[in-house]
């Protein structure tokens, strides 16, 4: 290598080394705010919370939103979807809960639940994913 290039080859390295720490770093923070929950009522009330450190931070925030008394938390995640359905005609009839790695999966859980939990028109009220999910 010549000695004109061989500068320019330095930086590129040390370009390449911060990209791959910024990477990994990256990935560390996803990885360590993982944990999501889901906490449902009476009539269709609902709190949810994701990306938290831990279930236990996730599953507080998630019944803190949640206003009604009779809040309950039915689902939590670590780097997973979760789904609410309802009834579109009557947010106090049928609902289904559904959790899994992808969207899609959950969402499809929930809708099934709700229909067999009796209710004519399902509807997905709330979802969300949880870093990589």
């Amino acid at each position: 290598m010549s000695e004109v290039y061989a500068p320019v080859a330095r930086v590129m390295v040390v370009a390449a080394l911060l990209a791959a720490i910024g990477t990994l770093m990256l990935v560390t923070v996803q990885t360590a705010r993982a944990a999501g929950a889901l906490a449902i009522g009476s009539c269709g009330a609902y709190g949810e919370a994701y990306d938290f450190r831990n279930t236990g931070e996730a599953e507080k925030t998630a019944l803190a939103k949640c206003k009604d008394g009779s809040c309950r938390v039915v689902a939590t995640v670590k780097r997973g979807c979760a789904a609410l359905a309802v009834d579109y005609a009557n947010a106090c009839g049928g609902h289904g809960v559904g959790k899994a790695a992808r969207l899609g999966a959950a969402q499809n859980v929930a809708l099934k639940g709700c229909y067999s939990d009796g209710a004519k028109e399902c509807v997905i009220r709330t979802f969300f994913c949880d870093a990589k999910g």
